[in-house]
């Protein structure tokens, strides 16, 4: 039975490495408890490179699945939100941009679970938009800027409030833009 659950489609090797990410999360987690800021940075850099990584590889082994196309994503957010919430703990960031940015993801992962259950086949419909990768980028521009500064004792405040306020700008415009899509998507759906 194992080895035949191996043999299954979706048992790719980008998927594997999706699943990595989000199993590497917890690590994060724990490395933020006990203060450990290096290991924070490499658990964020092996979680980054396992991003970079298996889109590479699903697009150049041609292992593209329905699976991966909902993981990948999911294992994003699911990072990048346990970060925020890791790094609004610790005072560095302020707890409503923590909010706007989970509040942000549980939103869109709500409305594309509601339009998959109404079934609009939302993998190939909505890929991400232009604005979303800024607002993905900036958000891991602000992680990493963070952990620079409070590892080697930096002030680097300005940059970190300019960021803060792009990730702000990018992440309300980039909410505002999904939202309206599902809204399109689901008006569709009744007809």
């Amino acid at each position: 039975m194992l080895k035949s659950m191996f043999h299954h489609p979706n048992w790719t090797i980008p998927n594997i490495l999706t699943l990595v990410r989000i199993l590497l999360t917890p690590a994060i987690v724990m490395a933020f408890v006990n203060n450990h800021l290096e290991l924070v940075w490499i658990i964020f850099a092996i979680a980054g490179f396992t991003d970079a990584l298996d889109g590479f590889l699903a697009r150049a082994l041609d292992q593209r699945s329905l699976l991966g196309a909902v993981l990948d994503p999911l294992a994003d957010k699911i990072l990048l939100d346990t970060t925020y919430i890791c790094i609004g703990l610790q005072g560095w960031v302020p707890p409503w941009l923590v909010v706007l940015v989970v509040s942000r993801d549980f939103i869109i992962v709500g409305g594309l679970s509601l339009l998959g259950f109404l079934g609009v086949d939302v993998t190939t419909k909505i890929d991400p938009s232009l604005v979303s990768k800024c607002n993905t980028a900036a958000q891991v521009a602000l992680v990493i800027l963070i952990l620079v500064a409070r590892t080697f004792g930096w002030d680097c405040s300005t940059s970190e409030s300019l960021l803060v306020l792009l990730v702000t700008l990018l992440t309300v415009v980039s909410g505002v833009h999904y939202l309206l899509k599902g809204i399109v998507f689901f008006s569709e759906g009744e007809d």
